[in-house]
């Protein structure tokens, strides 16, 4: 494919293809990490993301992977910037992206509270009857958690 045939929507449709690396089963689209692509006059396609923490180890493989999804599509003038403000916040992550993560066995976000002692819905059983274990869970965008019912650990994907 060529530049001319792309444009900003197809670009976006493209980018729901790459998957965060910690969690494959979110797009970085679900994440709600890219701010805005970017079509400049120049041809050069600028696509910006912010991490959902400073920080965040998975960032560069995002850039990374992005940038072979571009160079793949045949654009020869592009690049990944990282936007640290506005921060990133759970509120950008998408309901299907929410919906994902509980079929992947994490609990989505919850505004209710941001790391709570008890009450996270288990993404199993749906009790809310659980127990923080830690407030870092399998990376530091997580909160490890048990459910009282089924029995089972399972992370939480802290609000920000």
């Amino acid at each position: 494919m060529t530049f001319p045939a792309l444009n900003k929507n197809a670009i976006y449709a493209y980018l729901e293809e790459i998957k965060d690396p910690e969690v494959p089963v979110l797009s970085i689209m679900d994440l709600g990490i890219v701010r805005d692509v970017v079509l400049h006059e120049d041809n050069e396609v600028e696509v910006i993301i912010t991490p959902t923490y400073n920080g965040c180890p998975a960032m560069d493989m995002i850039a990374a992977s992005i940038r072979i999804m571009l160079s793949t599509l045949g654009i020869k003038k592009f690049k990944v910037t990282q936007a640290l403000s506005p921060a990133w916040t759970t509120d950008w992550m998408s309901e299907e992206g929410k919906r994902k993560l509980k079929e992947y066995g994490i609990a989505a976000p919850d505004k209710r509270f941001a790391i709570a002692r008890d009450g996270v819905e288990c993404p199993l059983c749906n009790s809310t009857n659980t127990t923080l274990l830690s407030e870092f869970g399998s990376t530091a965008c997580k909160a490890l958690y048990q459910c009282n019912e089924c029995k089972e650990p399972f992370d939480y994907f802290k609000c920000h």
